[in-house]
């Protein structure tokens, strides 16, 4: 019986639930040699692409995740000596954050180690499948904007 684009849909919907929580899981393994979690990990980043110190709004809104959640792992960071406040010209009661020596050098060795895991699941997947994935996950994202940025 062939599935209906609607059965696919769902189904991709699932598959990206489950791949979810074991991306959480695993990452939480992978990153704990760094003394990171997977949400730690998130943080360091959102704060680490941005192209200039983010707020933690902008965290959030990267990720895609609540300001609430952000916050709950910023203050750990910070006392772990991972990142560091800066005040924000712009708006005082809403700090910029930036990672410190210690955050960057972490950050960089954890994304060595997976760069060095993406080398070996690269040889699973052929270019063509993956910008299909890509285009397919983009799509549903845009479709599914959290109703509060709407």
């Amino acid at each position: 019986m062939n599935e209906s684009k609607a059965d696919k849909l769902t189904n991709i919907t699932l598959s990206v639930f489950k791949l979810n929580g074991q991306l959480i899981e695993w990452g939480n393994y992978f990153s704990h040699p760094h003394g990171l979690t997977s949400a730690r990990w998130q943080i360091l980043s959102a704060i680490s692409l941005a192209s200039q110190p983010p707020n933690i709004p902008q965290i959030a809104a990267t990720m895609s995740i609540s300001r609430q959640a952000v916050l709950k792992q910023i203050k750990p960071l910070i006392a772990m000596g991972f990142i560091e406040v800066q005040t924000n010209p712009t708006h005082k009661r809403s700090p910029l954050y930036t990672l410190t020596e210690q955050g960057k050098s972490t950050y960089q060795a954890l994304n060595k180690c997976w760069n060095q895991h993406v080398q070996k699941m690269v040889k699973q997947f052929n270019s063509s499948d993956l910008d299909a994935v890509i285009q397919v996950l983009s799509a549903l994202s845009e479709i599914h904007i959290p109703i509060a940025e709407t």
